[in-house]
C-alpha cells in the first residue's frame, strides 16, 4: 500500500528522515526557519501525516516517528511519474533525464553500474 503525500507533508517527512525521531516542536522550529511556517501550520501537516499512517505520535512531548522510508516514497513517486507522464516506460523517463541535464563522468559511471547490476 502506498501513501500519497502532498508537498507540505513531504517537507515534514524530510525533516524526520534527516533528523530521525524528533518532537513536533523541533520539526516546527526547522520548518519555520526553512519555509516561514508558523507552529499551527506545521502541527496541522503533522496531524495529516499521522492520519495517513506516515508518522506515529509517541509520548512524551509529541515525539514524531516516520513510519515510511524516504526510499519507499521515492519509489512510489517515481512509479507514479513513469505511469502518468511516460506511459509506464522507465526507459523513456531515463532518456528524457539524460537529454536535459549534463552528467559528470562520475555520474555516468554510477549509472552504468546501476544498469549492469540491474
Amino acid at each position: 500500500m502506498s501513501i500519497k503525500l502532498f508537498d507540505s507533508e513531504l517537507k515534514v517527512m524530510a525533516v524526520l528522515w534527516r533528523e530521525g525521531d524528533c518532537t513536533a516542536k523541533h520539526i516546527s522550529d526547522i520548518l519555520q526557519e526553512q519555509t516561514g511556517w508558523n507552529i499551527n501550520t506545521t502541527y496541522t501537516v503533522i496531524k495529516k501525516c499521522i492520519k495517513k499512517g506516515a508518522i506515529e505520535r509517541r509520548e512524551p512531548n509529541f515525539l514524531c516517528h516516520a513510519l515510511i522510508s524516504r526510499e519507499a516514497v521515492q519509489a512510489s513517486e517515481t512509479d507514479e511519474l513513469i505511469d502518468k507522464i511516460y506511459d509506464g516506460s522507465a526507459d523513456m523517463l531515463f532518456a528524457s533525464l539524460l537529454t536535459r541535464k549534463t552528467l559528470s563522468a562520475e555520474q555516468i559511471e554510477r549509472l552504468k553500474k546501476i544498469v549492469e547490476e540491474g
